[in-house]
């Protein structure tokens, strides 16, 4: 698939550290429980791609759900594209960055949670950035 952020793979080792690019660009998980924003919550904010800067979600749509990765229950409209991930024997949903096809994590659905869309995208805080500004997380994706 083809995303508006065409860097090489050379170009993104350049400005991610290691791990970044591991998650990132070849699809890795941090573990749980160790990410920098599993337990963060704050009531506004926007949270954005780690590679290119590109919103993907609201403070607002985060929620505890004890996975041991930040879960939000929905994303800025466009700003995350799904695929089918049949890896490890297994069919999920992978979630990635719509503007440069970085890995997220993975959408998970019916389990539950009192959410309203009942759905728990689940990603790697690698993978993120948080602005506790709106505005200035808008402006990050446009530089």
């Amino acid at each position: 698939m083809s995303y508006p952020d065409k860097r090489s793979e050379e170009e993104w080792r350049a400005v991610l550290s290691p791990e970044q690019f591991r998650i990132l660009r070849e699809k890795g998980t941090e573990r749980p429980f160790t990410g920098e924003y599993d337990t963060h919550y704050p009531s506004q904010g926007i949270y954005t791609c780690t590679g290119c800067n590109a919103p993907l979600y609201q403070a607002n749509h985060k929620f505890k759900s004890g996975c041991g990765w930040p879960a939000y229950f929905d994303s800025i409209p466009g700003a995350v594209t799904r695929h089918t991930d049949s890896s490890f024997g297994m069919e999920r949903t992978e979630i990635v960055c719509s503007n440069c096809g970085g890995h997220l994590g993975h959408v998970f659905k019916g389990e539950g949670y009192p959410t309203p869309t009942d759905e728990r995208h689940c990603v790697n805080s690698v993978s993120l950035r948080f602005t506790e500004d709106e505005a200035q997380g808008k402006e990050k994706a446009k530089a």
